[in-house]
């Protein structure tokens, strides 16, 4: 399978990419590898990264954000409030930003825009405050540009992403109960206006039981879902 992005995407597992940019740079999406049940054996020990994009702070997406970045010493790109909740934990390479900021990191822009979901970080036996959870929009060296959509519902604003943004590729959430499924994330797609999706946040517990089946019947023959398993690259 090809993007034509010059760029390769490694699906983790769940809500967590390692993307090979043009540059050769790493970068990874949502850092849960080692509680990650889904994610090869192969592939937990990683390689230098140069980057990580953290969308919010719940425990599937941020889980191994402070190890990797204490090991890496690599730039972390999240919102304010995650970010001194970061610092607090020793991280001192935290890149703080909101949604509607762009910061360009290891060669590449992000883009910090909006999602619709919670974000409270579990910290012992207390729920910390971690702003809100958000989407990237990534333009990587070439131009190419990809979409992140983090954890999300549907909401009717990816119109404007599509058109302010136009990305060529989407990372959407199908699972289900705590992210949009299927049958919203196909809407979302049209909204976008991309023709090439990457489905991600199901399968990894028993109630996220969207398909990406389900979605690529729902957007019909002219969009492309890369039902990728993970461990999978697409080039």
């Amino acid at each position: 399978m090809g993007l034509g992005a010059g760029a390769r995407f490694t699906w983790l597992g769940h809500a967590t990419f390692l993307v090979e940019t043009p540059g050769r740079r790493n970068l990874l999406l949502d850092p849960w590898v080692a509680g990650n049940s889904a994610c090869p054996a192969r592939l937990r020990k990683l390689p230098k990264l140069d980057a990580m994009l953290v969308s919010h702070g719940h425990f599937d997406h941020i889980g191994d954000t402070v190890a990797l970045a204490k090991e890496h010493a690599c730039p972390v790109v999240s919102n304010y409030e995650t970010a001194c909740w970061l610092k607090g934990k020793g991280v001192t390479t935290t890149l703080e930003m909101n949604k509607g900021g762009t910061v360009e990191v290891a060669g590449v822009k992000a883009t910090m825009v909006h999602a619709d979901h919670s974000c409270g970080i579990t910290d012992g036996d207390a729920i910390v405050y971690g702003g809100e959870a958000a989407g990237f929009v990534v333009t990587l060296e070439n131009g190419y540009r990809f979409y992140f959509a983090g954890d999300t519902n549907l909401f009717g604003d990816m119109r404007l992403l599509g058109e302010v943004y136009k990305p060529d590729l989407a990372l959407l959430p199908i699972g289900g109960l705590y992210t949009m499924g299927p049958l919203e994330a196909s809407h979302a797609v049209r909204l976008l206006g991309v023709k090439k999706v990457i489905p991600m946040h199901f399968g990894t517990f028993p109630a996220l039981a969207g398909k990406p089946e389900e979605l690529r019947e729902l957007c019909g023959a002219k969009v492309e879902v890369l039902d990728l398993k993970p461990g999978d690259s697409v080039e």
